[in-house]
Protein backbone atom coordinates (compact mmCIF):
# COMPACT_ATOMS: atom_id res chain seq x y z
CA UNK A 1 0.00 0.00 0.00
CA UNK A 2 1.10 3.50 -1.06
CA UNK A 3 0.30 7.07 0.31
CA UNK A 4 0.84 10.11 0.02
CA UNK A 5 -0.52 13.48 -0.37
CA UNK A 6 -3.58 12.62 -3.03
CA UNK A 7 -1.16 9.72 -3.62
CA UNK A 8 -2.13 6.28 -4.11
CA UNK A 9 -2.26 3.24 -0.51
CA UNK A 10 -1.60 0.70 -3.39
CA UNK A 11 0.52 -2.38 -4.29
CA UNK A 12 1.00 -3.64 -1.15
CA UNK A 13 -1.38 -5.28 1.25
CA UNK A 14 -3.16 -3.48 4.67
CA UNK A 15 -4.88 -6.15 6.71
CA UNK A 16 -7.71 -5.40 9.13
CA UNK A 17 -8.88 -8.24 11.07
CA UNK A 18 -10.73 -9.81 13.77
CA UNK A 19 -12.12 -6.61 15.13
CA UNK A 20 -15.63 -5.74 17.35
CA UNK A 21 -17.30 -2.42 18.26
CA UNK A 22 -20.14 -2.29 20.64
CA UNK A 23 -21.75 0.44 22.32
CA UNK A 24 -21.81 0.52 26.77
CA UNK A 25 -21.94 3.81 28.69
CA UNK A 26 -19.54 2.34 31.18
CA UNK A 27 -16.32 0.63 30.85
CA UNK A 28 -13.84 -0.92 33.35
CA UNK A 29 -10.16 -0.43 32.57
CA UNK A 30 -8.05 -2.78 33.90
CA UNK A 31 -4.62 -0.38 35.55
CA UNK A 32 -0.86 -2.11 35.03
CA UNK A 33 1.28 -2.26 37.37
CA UNK A 34 4.96 -2.31 36.63
CA UNK A 35 8.38 -3.48 38.41
CA UNK A 36 10.81 -0.79 37.93
CA UNK A 37 14.42 -1.26 37.56
CA UNK A 38 16.86 -1.27 40.56
CA UNK A 39 18.53 1.82 41.20
CA UNK A 40 21.80 0.05 41.63
CA UNK A 41 20.92 -2.77 39.47
CA UNK A 42 24.14 -4.47 37.74
CA UNK A 43 26.65 -3.11 39.77
CA UNK A 44 26.07 0.03 37.97
CA UNK A 45 27.38 3.21 39.37
CA UNK A 46 24.83 5.37 41.06
CA UNK A 47 24.89 9.19 41.12
CA UNK A 48 22.08 10.44 43.30
CA UNK A 49 20.41 14.06 41.86
CA UNK A 50 20.29 14.89 45.75
CA UNK A 51 24.57 14.57 46.14
CA UNK A 52 24.00 17.11 43.25
CA UNK A 53 21.83 20.18 45.58
CA UNK A 54 18.45 18.52 44.06
CA UNK A 55 15.75 19.06 46.87
CA UNK A 56 12.67 16.75 46.46
CA UNK A 57 10.01 20.51 47.32
CA UNK A 58 8.46 20.62 43.84
CA UNK A 59 9.54 24.72 44.00
CA UNK A 60 13.96 24.48 43.66
CA UNK A 61 14.86 24.05 40.48
CA UNK A 62 16.98 20.65 39.87
CA UNK A 63 18.12 20.94 36.45
CA UNK A 64 21.54 22.01 37.07
CA UNK A 65 21.59 19.31 39.69
CA UNK A 66 20.08 16.77 36.58
CA UNK A 67 22.64 17.92 34.28
CA UNK A 68 25.78 17.21 36.88
CA UNK A 69 24.56 14.09 37.94
CA UNK A 70 24.14 12.74 34.03
CA UNK A 71 27.24 14.84 33.04
CA UNK A 72 29.06 12.34 35.88
CA UNK A 73 27.40 9.69 34.78
CA UNK A 74 28.00 9.72 31.19
CA UNK A 75 32.04 10.44 32.00
CA UNK A 76 32.19 6.76 33.95
CA UNK A 77 33.95 3.81 32.16
CA UNK A 78 31.31 1.60 33.47
CA UNK A 79 27.49 1.49 33.39
CA UNK A 80 25.81 4.31 35.22
CA UNK A 81 22.40 5.03 36.97
CA UNK A 82 21.10 8.78 37.63
CA UNK A 83 19.09 7.90 40.22
CA UNK A 84 15.59 10.54 41.49
CA UNK A 85 14.59 9.80 44.96
CA UNK A 86 10.55 9.78 46.35
CA UNK A 87 9.93 13.33 45.89
CA UNK A 88 8.39 16.40 43.65
CA UNK A 89 11.60 18.02 41.44
CA UNK A 90 10.73 20.96 39.84
CA UNK A 91 12.67 20.81 36.15
CA UNK A 92 12.42 24.55 34.27
CA UNK A 93 14.18 22.47 31.10
CA UNK A 94 16.47 19.16 30.88
CA UNK A 95 18.80 17.96 28.08
CA UNK A 96 20.84 14.76 28.63
CA UNK A 97 23.17 14.61 25.82
CA UNK A 98 25.28 11.36 24.40
CA UNK A 99 27.56 9.74 23.71
CA UNK A 100 28.73 8.23 27.20
CA UNK A 101 31.48 6.15 27.95
CA UNK A 102 30.41 3.14 29.89
CA UNK A 103 28.15 2.06 27.01
CA UNK A 104 24.68 1.80 29.06
CA UNK A 105 23.12 4.52 31.41
CA UNK A 106 19.49 4.42 33.22
CA UNK A 107 17.61 7.07 34.29
CA UNK A 108 15.46 5.38 37.51
CA UNK A 109 13.04 7.96 38.63
CA UNK A 110 10.85 6.90 41.60
CA UNK A 111 9.71 10.58 42.38
CA UNK A 112 8.11 13.37 39.99
CA UNK A 113 9.17 15.62 37.60
CA UNK A 114 7.11 19.16 37.19
CA UNK A 115 7.33 21.55 34.31
CA UNK A 116 6.90 25.08 35.38
CA UNK A 117 3.64 25.88 36.42
CA UNK A 118 2.95 28.49 33.17
CA UNK A 119 4.24 28.43 29.89
CA UNK A 120 5.93 30.79 28.85
CA UNK A 121 9.24 28.91 29.36
CA UNK A 122 8.03 26.30 25.77
CA UNK A 123 9.69 29.07 23.43
CA UNK A 124 13.20 29.24 25.58
CA UNK A 125 13.10 25.25 25.94
CA UNK A 126 13.07 24.93 21.90
CA UNK A 127 9.59 22.42 22.05
CA UNK A 128 10.78 20.22 24.56
CA UNK A 129 10.69 19.61 28.26
CA UNK A 130 13.29 16.71 28.85
CA UNK A 131 15.71 15.49 25.70
CA UNK A 132 17.46 13.14 25.14
CA UNK A 133 19.89 13.07 22.04
CA UNK A 134 22.72 10.56 20.85
CA UNK A 135 22.67 8.51 24.22
CA UNK A 136 23.08 4.85 23.04
CA UNK A 137 22.13 1.99 25.35
CA UNK A 138 19.22 4.43 27.37
CA UNK A 139 17.03 3.67 29.83
CA UNK A 140 14.50 5.27 30.94
CA UNK A 141 12.54 4.08 33.89
CA UNK A 142 9.73 4.60 36.45
CA UNK A 143 8.06 7.86 37.73
CA UNK A 144 6.46 10.50 36.75
CA UNK A 145 6.99 13.24 34.25
CA UNK A 146 3.72 16.17 35.21
CA UNK A 147 3.92 18.82 32.36
CA UNK A 148 1.47 21.17 33.82
CA UNK A 149 -0.24 22.06 30.45
CA UNK A 150 -3.24 23.49 31.71
CA UNK A 151 -2.37 26.74 31.39
CA UNK A 152 -1.38 26.39 27.79
CA UNK A 153 -4.36 24.66 27.16
CA UNK A 154 -6.77 27.51 29.08
CA UNK A 155 -4.76 29.97 26.37
CA UNK A 156 -5.45 27.80 23.23
CA UNK A 157 -9.31 27.33 24.38
CA UNK A 158 -9.52 31.35 24.51
CA UNK A 159 -8.96 31.26 21.10
CA UNK A 160 -7.16 35.03 21.21
CA UNK A 161 -3.65 34.04 19.71
CA UNK A 162 -0.46 34.29 21.10
CA UNK A 163 0.12 31.10 22.45
CA UNK A 164 2.90 29.47 22.14
CA UNK A 165 3.26 25.94 20.65
CA UNK A 166 3.86 24.29 23.91
CA UNK A 167 6.69 21.48 24.81
CA UNK A 168 6.95 17.60 24.63
CA UNK A 169 7.15 16.00 27.86
CA UNK A 170 10.02 13.81 26.44
CA UNK A 171 11.77 13.25 23.73
CA UNK A 172 14.66 10.87 22.44
CA UNK A 173 16.59 11.52 19.54
CA UNK A 174 19.15 9.85 17.56
CA UNK A 175 19.55 7.00 19.55
CA UNK A 176 19.53 3.41 19.56
CA UNK A 177 19.17 0.46 22.32
CA UNK A 178 16.31 2.44 24.37
CA UNK A 179 14.32 0.82 26.80
CA UNK A 180 11.34 3.43 28.30
CA UNK A 181 9.79 0.99 31.02
CA UNK A 182 7.14 2.38 33.85
CA UNK A 183 6.92 5.79 32.51
CA UNK A 184 3.41 7.96 33.58
CA UNK A 185 3.42 10.97 31.80
CA UNK A 186 0.54 13.70 32.95
CA UNK A 187 -0.76 16.67 31.32
CA UNK A 188 1.93 17.30 28.78
CA UNK A 189 1.87 20.65 27.64
CA UNK A 190 2.04 19.24 23.31
CA UNK A 191 3.08 15.60 22.80
CA UNK A 192 3.87 13.19 26.05
CA UNK A 193 6.68 11.06 24.59
CA UNK A 194 8.25 11.30 21.07
CA UNK A 195 10.42 8.86 19.52
CA UNK A 196 12.57 10.79 16.67
CA UNK A 197 15.53 9.62 14.85
CA UNK A 198 15.98 6.04 16.67
CA UNK A 199 16.68 2.49 16.00
CA UNK A 200 15.82 -0.13 18.42
CA UNK A 201 13.43 1.47 20.93
CA UNK A 202 11.08 -0.50 23.54
CA UNK A 203 8.58 0.91 25.67
CA UNK A 204 6.78 -1.02 28.14
CA UNK A 205 3.98 -0.54 30.29
CA UNK A 206 3.49 3.33 30.12
CA UNK A 207 0.87 5.15 31.48
CA UNK A 208 -0.28 8.55 29.72
CA UNK A 209 -3.20 10.95 31.31
CA UNK A 210 -4.15 13.84 29.97
CA UNK A 211 -7.77 15.32 29.62
CA UNK A 212 -9.64 14.53 26.42
CA UNK A 213 -10.03 18.17 25.16
CA UNK A 214 -6.34 18.76 25.47
CA UNK A 215 -5.52 19.85 22.63
CA UNK A 216 -2.41 18.12 20.58
CA UNK A 217 -1.18 16.32 23.41
CA UNK A 218 -0.35 12.97 21.42
CA UNK A 219 0.62 10.00 23.74
CA UNK A 220 3.79 8.52 21.81
CA UNK A 221 4.70 10.06 18.82
CA UNK A 222 7.07 7.68 16.34
CA UNK A 223 8.80 9.24 13.35
CA UNK A 224 12.20 8.57 11.57
CA UNK A 225 12.76 5.28 13.43
CA UNK A 226 12.87 1.70 13.35
CA UNK A 227 12.34 -1.42 15.18
CA UNK A 228 10.30 0.53 17.40
CA UNK A 229 8.39 -1.70 20.13
CA UNK A 230 4.88 0.10 22.38
CA UNK A 231 3.39 -2.68 24.58
CA UNK A 232 1.09 -2.74 27.39
CA UNK A 233 0.57 1.43 27.12
CA UNK A 234 -2.49 2.59 29.06
CA UNK A 235 -3.01 6.07 27.30
CA UNK A 236 -5.80 8.67 27.95
CA UNK A 237 -5.10 12.07 26.12
CA UNK A 238 -6.79 14.67 23.69
CA UNK A 239 -4.88 13.62 20.35
CA UNK A 240 -3.90 10.21 18.78
CA UNK A 241 -3.05 7.95 21.10
CA UNK A 242 -0.18 7.08 19.26
CA UNK A 243 0.95 8.61 16.01
CA UNK A 244 3.37 7.44 13.30
CA UNK A 245 4.85 9.78 11.40
CA UNK A 246 7.22 9.72 8.29
CA UNK A 247 10.49 7.54 7.87
CA UNK A 248 9.15 4.84 10.41
CA UNK A 249 9.34 1.18 9.90
CA UNK A 250 9.05 -2.09 11.76
CA UNK A 251 6.65 -0.83 14.45
CA UNK A 252 5.00 -2.75 16.41
CA UNK A 253 2.33 -2.10 18.89
CA UNK A 254 0.61 -4.78 21.45
CA UNK A 255 -2.22 -4.32 24.41
CA UNK A 256 -2.00 -0.62 24.36
CA UNK A 257 -5.60 0.94 25.74
CA UNK A 258 -6.78 3.99 24.43
CA UNK A 259 -9.66 6.57 25.55
CA UNK A 260 -10.44 9.37 25.38
CA UNK A 261 -8.43 10.25 22.60
CA UNK A 262 -8.34 10.29 18.75
CA UNK A 263 -7.22 6.64 18.23
CA UNK A 264 -4.27 4.99 16.66
CA UNK A 265 -3.17 7.03 13.31
CA UNK A 266 -0.34 6.55 10.63
CA UNK A 267 0.28 10.17 9.42
CA UNK A 268 -0.89 12.80 8.46
CA UNK A 269 1.35 12.21 5.74
CA UNK A 270 2.22 14.28 2.87
CA UNK A 271 2.40 17.97 4.52
CA UNK A 272 5.92 18.54 2.80
CA UNK A 273 6.86 17.96 -0.16
CA UNK A 274 9.92 15.37 0.73
CA UNK A 275 9.14 13.30 3.41
CA UNK A 276 9.69 9.17 3.73
CA UNK A 277 7.00 6.70 3.79
CA UNK A 278 5.97 4.89 6.25
CA UNK A 279 5.93 0.81 6.15
CA UNK A 280 6.09 -2.58 8.22
CA UNK A 281 3.19 -1.80 11.10
CA UNK A 282 1.73 -3.77 13.28
CA UNK A 283 -1.13 -2.64 15.74
CA UNK A 284 -1.97 -6.14 17.86
CA UNK A 285 -4.67 -6.52 20.77
CA UNK A 286 -5.37 -2.71 21.15
CA UNK A 287 -8.61 -1.38 23.13
CA UNK A 288 -10.27 1.43 22.49
CA UNK A 289 -12.74 3.01 24.35
CA UNK A 290 -14.87 6.39 23.56
CA UNK A 291 -12.45 7.52 20.94
CA UNK A 292 -13.25 9.58 17.92
CA UNK A 293 -11.35 6.85 15.71
CA UNK A 294 -9.86 3.71 16.04
CA UNK A 295 -7.19 3.06 13.54
CA UNK A 296 -6.33 5.47 11.00
CA UNK A 297 -4.14 6.25 8.09
CA UNK A 298 -4.53 10.12 7.16
CA UNK A 299 -2.48 11.55 3.82
CA UNK A 300 -3.61 15.27 3.11
CA UNK A 301 -5.75 15.80 0.59
CA UNK A 302 -3.27 18.59 -2.00
CA UNK A 303 -2.90 18.79 -5.19
CA UNK A 304 0.91 19.06 -4.92
CA UNK A 305 2.71 15.33 -4.44
CA UNK A 306 4.80 13.86 -1.59
CA UNK A 307 7.39 11.23 -2.05
CA UNK A 308 5.73 9.75 1.24
CA UNK A 309 4.29 6.06 1.04
CA UNK A 310 2.28 3.43 3.75
CA UNK A 311 2.66 -0.06 2.52
CA UNK A 312 2.79 -3.31 5.11
CA UNK A 313 0.32 -2.36 7.40
CA UNK A 314 -1.26 -5.16 9.52
CA UNK A 315 -4.43 -3.92 12.58
CA UNK A 316 -5.54 -7.18 13.70
CA UNK A 317 -7.62 -8.35 16.70
CA UNK A 318 -9.18 -5.00 18.03
CA UNK A 319 -11.59 -4.44 20.74
CA UNK A 320 -14.10 -1.03 20.17
CA UNK A 321 -16.47 0.55 21.99
CA UNK A 322 -17.73 3.64 21.50
CA UNK A 323 -15.94 4.77 18.64
CA UNK A 324 -17.17 7.09 16.27
CA UNK A 325 -14.81 6.37 13.12
CA UNK A 326 -13.32 2.47 13.98
CA UNK A 327 -11.55 1.84 10.59
CA UNK A 328 -10.67 5.10 8.39
CA UNK A 329 -8.13 5.41 4.92
CA UNK A 330 -8.39 8.93 4.73
CA UNK A 331 -6.94 10.62 1.55
CA UNK A 332 -8.55 13.66 1.86
CA UNK A 333 -6.88 15.11 5.72
CA UNK A 334 -7.07 18.56 5.42
CA UNK A 335 -7.84 20.47 8.81
CA UNK A 336 -8.26 23.69 9.81
CA UNK A 337 -7.76 25.44 6.64
CA UNK A 338 -11.10 26.00 5.74
CA UNK A 339 -10.19 24.41 2.35
CA UNK A 340 -7.42 26.26 0.91
CA UNK A 341 -5.02 24.29 -1.40
CA UNK A 342 -7.27 21.13 -0.02
CA UNK A 343 -9.68 18.96 -2.78
CA UNK A 344 -13.05 18.69 -0.76
CA UNK A 345 -13.28 16.43 1.40
CA UNK A 346 -16.32 13.75 2.13
CA UNK A 347 -17.59 14.06 5.26
CA UNK A 348 -18.23 10.96 7.80
CA UNK A 349 -21.11 9.86 9.96
CA UNK A 350 -20.34 7.34 12.82
CA UNK A 351 -22.84 5.56 12.10
CA UNK A 352 -20.35 4.90 9.02
CA UNK A 353 -17.62 2.13 10.80
CA UNK A 354 -15.42 1.75 7.76
CA UNK A 355 -14.72 3.99 5.34
CA UNK A 356 -11.46 3.86 2.77
CA UNK A 357 -11.84 7.41 1.01
CA UNK A 358 -9.00 7.43 -1.06
CA UNK A 359 -7.56 9.56 -4.30
CA UNK A 360 -9.60 8.76 -7.71
CA UNK A 361 -6.11 9.42 -9.20
CA UNK A 362 -4.19 6.56 -7.41
CA UNK A 363 -6.44 4.37 -5.60
CA UNK A 364 -5.78 2.51 -2.53
CA UNK A 365 -5.09 -1.54 -3.01
CA UNK A 366 -4.15 -4.30 -1.68
CA UNK A 367 -6.23 -3.93 1.21
CA UNK A 368 -7.38 -6.74 3.16
CA UNK A 369 -10.35 -7.49 5.49
CA UNK A 370 -10.95 -10.08 7.75
CA UNK A 371 -13.42 -11.03 10.48
CA UNK A 372 -14.76 -7.62 11.63
CA UNK A 373 -17.62 -6.87 13.50
CA UNK A 374 -18.91 -3.78 13.96
CA UNK A 375 -22.39 -2.10 15.18
CA UNK A 376 -23.31 1.28 15.82
CA UNK A 377 -25.61 2.01 18.64
CA UNK A 378 -26.66 -0.94 20.47
CA UNK A 379 -26.90 -3.25 17.46
CA UNK A 380 -28.22 -0.99 14.62
CA UNK A 381 -26.29 -1.97 11.25
CA UNK A 382 -23.68 -0.18 11.30
CA UNK A 383 -21.65 0.72 7.21
CA UNK A 384 -19.01 0.70 4.87
CA UNK A 385 -18.42 3.28 2.25
CA UNK A 386 -15.12 2.55 0.11
CA UNK A 387 -14.01 5.46 -2.76
CA UNK A 388 -11.07 4.13 -4.93
CA UNK A 389 -10.51 1.51 -3.23
CA UNK A 390 -9.84 -2.28 -4.39
CA UNK A 391 -8.84 -5.41 -2.05
CA UNK A 392 -10.34 -8.76 -0.65
CA UNK A 393 -12.63 -9.49 1.83
CA UNK A 394 -13.13 -13.00 3.86
CA UNK A 395 -14.56 -14.22 7.00
CA UNK A 396 -17.63 -12.71 8.97
CA UNK A 397 -17.79 -8.65 8.27
CA UNK A 398 -20.30 -6.79 9.54
CA UNK A 399 -20.92 -4.04 7.97
CA UNK A 400 -20.61 -5.70 4.80
CA UNK A 401 -17.55 -5.08 2.74
CA UNK A 402 -17.77 -2.26 0.34
CA UNK A 403 -14.44 -3.10 -1.32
Amino acid sequence: MSVASSDPISDNLVVFSRMALCSVSRVVLLLLCCMHLSAAAAGAAVYNVESYDARPDGRTDASRALASAWSAACRSPEPATVYVPDGEFFVSHSAFAGPCSGGRMTVQIDGTLVAPSGYTGSASSGGEWIVFDHVDGLTVSGGTLDGRGESLWACKAAGHGGCPDGATSMKVLNSRDVVISGVKSVNSELYHVVIDGCEGVAVQDARIVAPGSSPNTDGIHVQSSSAVTITGASIQTGDDCISVGPGTSNLRVEHVSCGPGHGISIGSLGKESEEGGVENVTVSGAAFVGTENGLRIKTWGRAARSGAYVRGVVFEHALMRDVSNPIIIDQSYCPNDGGQGCPHQGSSASQVAVKFDCSASKPCSGLGLQDIKLTFDGGKPAEATCQHADGTASGVLMPPSCL
